[in-house]
């Protein structure tokens, strides 16, 4: 008798106890009401998950579109958006926004479409002396589709533009929050985890999205598609779907996926982690391989069919996901019969396959970033190597990232936040026996062995079905929460995840029974009783503390106000040609461009090397280099005007090392201004600072 045998027998017959548990699990949901008792007539079932699934839909839908007019009416009542001028909305449109919200200005005011398209194809506004595709460079696609959808349908004399852009942003929170519900509902098997979810979404607004005063930011544009994508694939992750069902999942996951890639630059960075998820499941046996492979599949074609719209987009070709993705399906197809043998055989092969997969996406990657010439996402290796302590850098860009706050670590008032509304406290409370029997299951399928088969029979009271979807969701909360913790600007795809997964363990059949068989309380009406009892006092304190200070909220009127930045935009329109050439910060001519239409230097939308470069070069302006040396390098950029801004110049917000100036200063070898210390090798500069204490003021070449 061979021991590999009877170690994959013992395996397949756990394993088929844990997806026959779920199955069972399942079909008792179908057939068990709230009360707890069995229905007889099985018409009588059906007509009760007809009628559950009716009454959750039309939750899911009401909810969504509360929350599109709630975050709608908090932007209006900030800014009282609807009274103010039309350059004021533009200003409310600050920095890379209003870049991305320039381009649907342009297409809308096109003479036609093409005309409108060729203008982007062959764009020399946004970058002077120098012609760029916008719809390579940029993720804007969504802006295009809105302006044509806007000017082929009968509705601009009663919708201006600005208002169609920002009510589809507003739109789309409602298929974001009705995806976050259908998520939770599949994972717990109620709709009563899907309201949860959503309204944990909506009383820890300030931690799940910012979508009311960022709109045109590319991740309110994205995340909608994302946490589409989730749903679909955790009801894909669902054993025994039908083969046409399955075949219209995989379709929703790639129109969701490609959707996702096309809206926003980060994408491939998200769905490396999201391969990496799919990676450490398939490696310890807890996904089926089959449809595993399909994910990685998707996420490669729907990137590269980004990639093709965009015009072959450098970044996209040298992205690690293809690499990972790609070197994957080749180790599998090198390094078969991974998972047979005993624990130790198993982890020796995992450990090669790892380390295989491992080197072959870094001798992919750099081959394909040798042969293409790729250096567009460098600097962002630059800023993680500096920020995980490899080393300190001087390097203007990774400093720039650095030294903001959103690229910084998750501040801890974020967790009184969410613990206010109870959400990181059932959070915690969930992942820890998730945890838990997802190690003993993947050690159960590394194992296998008959003496781990009897420990686990010891152990059958206090281990879980664990269904692939919780699974996925488990280890996808695990690394977004890690990537969350490192940098707060990602911490939206957390948050709305851990809403997700907070409400599904709070209601999960699952969860309650592993806890209650440990503490040797359980019975299926204990568990039935507390699975509904919990969520629905979690809604009432979550209503009878946060409704009060919502409808506050909805009532406090705001109006814009900036004065300066008005009065600056009304200049330039009034007073330079239209081909005037400004130079300044990236942040105030994303702003320049929206409102008065004229050439820019530089801007917010860094994924570009000339560009990163060109951006280092315009901001001598605010550094110790003679007015000569200033001179040549604005003279070599074409420009007409320069802005100096105050806020630069007299910089309080950032602390000494920092500042603007002292970037440029530790990037040039000049020694800081002000009290503290200096590295040994920084020399003083032989030249004051540039710029004259008087902004902001625009002056003429």
């Amino acid at each position: 008798m061979e021991v590999p045998d009877i170690m994959t027998t013992i395996r397949q017959r756990k394993g088929g106890r844990l997806a026959e548990a779920a199955e069972e699990q399942l079909s008792e949901e179908k057939n068990v009401k709230p009360d707890g008792k069995i229905q007889s007539d099985h018409t009588g079932g059906k007509l009760w998950n007809i009628l559950s699934l009716t009454v959750g839909g039309i939750v899911a839908v009401c909810l969504g579109l509360l929350t599109s007019v709630y975050v709608a009416t908090l932007h209006e009542n900030d800014l009282w958006f609807s009274n103010i001028k039309e350059v004021e909305r533009e200003i409310s449109f600050r920095t890379e926004c209003g870049l991305y919200y320039s381009y649907y200005k342009q297409m809308v005011q096109a003479a036609s479409i093409q005309q409108g398209l060729h203008g982007l194809v062959y764009d020399n506004k946004t970058e002077s002396v120098r012609t760029i595709n916008i719809l390579e460079r940029m993720n804007v696609y969504q802006e295009v589709f809105l302006s044509i959808l806007y000017r082929i349908l009968p509705i601009q004399q009663y919708l201006e533009p600005v208002y169609f852009y920002i009510y589809t942003l507003f739109g789309l929170q409602a298929v974001y929050v009705i995806a976050l519900y259908v998520t939770s509902w599949l994972l717990s098997g109620t709709w009563l985890s899907g309201l949860l979810a959503a309204f944990w979404y909506i009383t820890n607004r300030i931690d799940t999205t910012r979508v009311e005063f960022t709109i045109p930011l590319r991740e309110n544009w994205a995340l909608p598609f994302f946490a589409v994508q989730i749903a679909a694939i955790t009801y894909l992750l669902r054993t025994h779907l039908q083969p046409a069902h399955e075949r219209l999942t995989l379709l929703a996951v790639f129109i969701a996926t490609f959707l996702f890639s096309l809206t926003w630059q980060f994408n491939q960075f998200m769905m490396l982690i999201q391969a990496l998820v799919l990676f450490i499941l398939d490696c310890f046996d807890m996904l089926p391989t089959a449809k595993v492979t399909w994910l990685y599949i998707i996420q490669l074609s729907g990137l590269l069919l980004v990639c093709v719209l965009q015009f072959f987009n450098s970044m996209i070709l040298g992205s690690l996901l293809i690499s990972f993705n790609a070197s994957v399906l080749i180790a599998r197809t090198i390094q078969k019969n991974l998972k047979k043998g005993g624990l130790l055989s198993r982890l020796g092969k995992l450990f090669l396959h790892v380390l295989f997969v491992s080197c072959l996406t870094l001798l992919v990657n750099k081959l394909i970033k040798k042969i293409l010439n790729l250096e567009s996402d460098e600097h962002i290796f630059k800023f993680l190597k500096a920020k995980f302590g490899f080393g300190a850098t001087r390097d203007f860009d990774a400093n720039l990232y650095l030294c903001e706050e959103a690229f910084g670590l998750l501040p801890l008032n974020t967790f009184s936040r969410l613990s206010d509304t109870l959400l990181f406290y059932v959070y915690i409370f969930v992942l820890f026996p998730m945890t838990v029997a997802a190690a003993t299951v993947a050690f159960q399928n590394l194992s296998g062995s008959t003496k781990v088969g009897k420990l686990m029979e010891k152990m059958e009271d206090c281990t879980i079905a664990l269904k692939p979807g919780a699974a996925y969701n488990l280890v996808h909360t695990v690394l977004f929460g890690c990537l969350a913790l490192s940098t707060m600007r990602m911490k939206y795809l957390w948050t709305s995840h851990m809403c997700v997964f907070a409400s599904f363990g709070l209601c999960s059949t699952e969860v309650w029974g592993l806890i209650l068989k440990c503490v040797r309380l359980y019975t299926s009406q204990r568990t039935y009783v507390i699975r509904y009892s919990l969520p629905i006092i979690t809604l009432l304190y979550i209503s009878y503390k946060f409704w009060p200070g919502i409808m506050d909220e909805l009532s406090e009127l705001r109006e814009f106000y900036d004065p300066d930045t008005v009065e600056l935009m009304n200049w330039i329109k009034s007073n330079t040609p239209n081909t005037a050439v400004f130079a300044g910060s990236m942040q105030l001519l994303a702003g320049v461009k929206l409102c008065t239409g004229r050439i820019l230097t530089n801007h917010p939308h860094y994924e570009d090397k000339n560009l990163r470069e060109r951006t280092k070069q315009i901001y001598q302006i605010y550094a110790k280099r003679s007015p000569g040396d200033v001179y040549r390098i604005l003279q070599s950029f074409g420009t007409d005007y320069v802005i100096l801004e105050d806020s630069i110049c007299y910089e309080r917000r950032h602390s000494r090392g920092c500042r603007l100036r002292d970037l440029l200063d530790i990037a040039n070898g000049h020694i800081m201004d002000g009290l503290g210390e200096n590295e040994p090798d920084l020399k003083p500069s032989l030249y004051p600072r540039f710029w004259i204490p008087f902004t902001p003021h625009v002056f003429q070449k």
